[in-house]
Formats: structure tokens, C-alpha cells, sequence
């Protein structure tokens, strides 16, 4: 069961790889504090992870253009919660969004309501509609646990209990404290860039068609899905701090760091399996979903074109990121400071 050993890539698919439907609403935003468990490691593991990061291709930074022939791309790696640069990132991009001829979020504003709205007509899609529930699924005492941690995150218990577990493990991955702030409603960036490119009459694109999206998310085996929430449930770590390292790594720029570290967790806790279904996670949300991406932009990118992508910035490092993917492609890829 090879998810058993993945519940804690959850915050990281959540935060940098991951578009999900969310309510837009304007809240406060976070304010949560925590400890950097990147900081908290003995110095010979953290050196070792920074080492491991610093191999990976495009290892930090979350703004680059690529560039081929007169086509220029530029390619900003999200956070998909509000956090406290968010309206900064915005007033950085706005300049880009207004001058792009083609702007590519992972799921375009018109497709994130049409999932929204699919989502509405078909609870199945995110819910359980037939059989047992998690409370059967869990057993009495995982689920009396799961339910409080819910409860913590403002989910009510009859909402919690018809999840698909691949959701809720998703939902456990926030820290309560982000949760309660407003995280699951508010307007993240790549909101924000598809509200600000309608505006700018260039409405925003889909890298994937959200039914892809959604089926393969379905198509993990429903027993590692519930594994992957007792591994939650059975992490000794606080999520709120884990949750407040991937944020403030990511505003460091530093995203291959995070990928390093999530990995050594997962290994850490859940051994060769751990290892193995980090692999397999990082295979289907993230490398698998970037050729899909290249692939897209190689028949719709046109020369002469000036495209924004805005996507997790999980998928931006390593071999099979999709900057190394752009490359691969002929484009010459440079890293924009901020």
C-alpha cells in the first residue's frame, strides 16, 4: 500500500502542485507561525538535503522566462494559498498578464467554475455517495481522531465523513491554524491571475482538462487512500509547523529544498515503501502532468507569442520539471529575480 507511506507529500501537492476548486472569498489571510523543520534537523541530514537540492536542475527560484526564437515564456511557480507577498507576486505579474498573448494557469478560471460546478452536480466526484463511509472505513477510533482534526480545520463532521479519503488526506495536509485563517476559501495567486487576465481581455487557459485531473485522482486504490489518512493521523510532527516550512521555503524560493525535505520525510517515516510511494505521487501529480503541459504548449504556442504560465512551483525544478522540460524543447531558460 504505497500511499500508506505518502500522506506527508499532501501539504506540498496542496501548496506547490496542486490546483484544487476552491470558493474565492476575501479573507485576512495567515498570519501563522511556526517552526522551520528544514532548521530543526541535525546539521549533517540538513546539509545533505541542501546538497540533494542544489543538483536538481532550476533547484531555486519562482520567476523565469525561456525564451526561443521571438517566443517568450514567462513561467511564475504559485503558492496556491494566500500568503503575505501574495498581492506583491500580483503587482509583479500584472505587467506580464496585460502584455501576454496567451496566459496557462493548470485549470483556466472558466474550467475551475465548470469544475465547480460539475463538482455540485456530481458529488460523487469528491464524495462518497455509495457503500461505507469513513467512519466505517476508519474504525472507531482512527475516525473519532480524524474527525477532531477536521473539526480543527472548520470542516463539520457530516462533511468529513463522505470525503473520498484522497481528499481528506489532501485536507489534513493544511495546518489547522492556515485552515482557520481562511486557506481552503481564499483567493490565491492563480486566482487572482485568471481574475486579472479576464480583465485583460486575454482570459486565462487550461494546461489539463479538469476531468483528467479529476480521474486521476480517482485512480488511486481506495485502501492506500485510507492508509494515507492513518499515516496522517499517526505523523508525530505538528502540521502547522509543516505547513509553515513549505510556506517560508517557497518565499525563500527555495523549491527544490522543499522537494528534498518532503522526500526524506516520507523515507524517513515509511522506509523503502515510504520511499517508493513518495516516487510514485511525485510520478503522477507532478512529472507525468508537466510532459502533458509541454505537450499542450508545443501545439498552442505559436512563433512570436508572448505566454504567462503560472503554475505550482512544485513543478518547476528537477529533470523532469517543466523548466529542464522546456529546454529539452529548445528554449533558453534564465531565472527573474524578484
Amino acid at each position: 500500500m504505497k500511499t500508506f507511506r505518502t500522506a506527508l507529500l499532501a501539504p506540498l501537492c496542496l501548496a506547490l502542485g496542486l490546483t484544487l476548486p476552491a470558493t474565492a472569498q476575501e479573507t485576512q489571510g495567515t498570519n501563522c507561525g511556526g517552526a522551520d523543520l528544514i532548521d530543526a534537523l541535525d546539521p549533517g541530514t540538513r546539509k545533505k538535503l541542501e546538497r540533494e537540492a542544489a543538483a536538481m536542475p532550476h533547484s531555486e527560484g519562482i520567476h523565469w522566462q525561456a525564451t526561443r526564437g521571438d517566443t517568450v515564456i514567462d513561467i511564475f511557480g504559485t503558492y496556491h494559498f494566500e500568503h503575505r507577498l501574495t498581492d506583491a507576486h500580483l503587482q509583479r505579474l500584472e505587467p506580464m498578464i496585460t502584455a501576454a498573448d496567451k496566459i496557462y494557469l493548470e485549470v483556466s478560471t472558466k474550467d475551475q467554475t465548470a469544475m465547480q460546478r460539475a463538482m455540485a452536480e456530481n458529488p460523487s466526484l469528491m464524495f462518497i455517495t455509495e457503500g461505507p463511509t469513513l467512519p466505517d472505513l476508519l474504525g472507531e477510533e482512527d475516525w473519532q481522531r480524524y474527525r477532531d482534526e477536521m473539526q480543527a480545520r472548520m470542516i463539520p463532521g457530516f462533511m468529513a465523513a463522505k470525503f473520498k479519503p484522497l481528499w481528506a488526506g489532501m485536507m489534513l495536509g493544511i495546518g489547522p491554524c492556515e485552515a482557520q485563517a481562511g486557506a481552503f476559501e481564499a483567493k490565491g495567486i492563480d486566482m487572482l491571475v485568471g481574475e486579472r487576465a479576464e480583465e485583460a481581455g486575454t482570459p486565462s487557459r487550461s494546461l489539463e482538462d479538469f476531468e483528467d485531473l479529476l480521474t486521476l485522482l480517482d485512480s488511486f486504490p481506495m485502501d492506500d487512500q485510507i492508509e494515507m489518512i492513518r499515516m496522517s493521523l499517526a505523523w508525530p510532527g505538528d502540521m502547522n509547523d509543516l505547513s509553515y516550512t513549505i510556506r517560508e521555503r517557497y518565499l525563500s524560493e527555495e523549491i527544490a529544498l522543499t522537494l528534498a525535505f518532503s522526500r526524506y520525510v516520507s523515507e524517513e517515516f515509511g522506509g523503502e515503501a515510504g520511499a517508493e510511494g513518495f516516487a510514485m505521487v511525485e510520478d503522477l501529480l507532478l512529472e507525468k502532468r508537466n510532459q502533458s503541459w509541454i505537450e499542450r504548449l508545443d501545439a498552442q504556442v505559436t512563433p512570436g507569442d508572448h505566454v504567462l504560465i503560472a503554475v505550482g512551483a512544485g513543478h518547476l525544478p528537477g529533470d523532469v520539471g517543466i523548466l529542464r522540460l522546456l529546454e529539452q524543447a529548445g528554449y533558453t531558460v534564465s531565472r527573474v529575480p524578484l
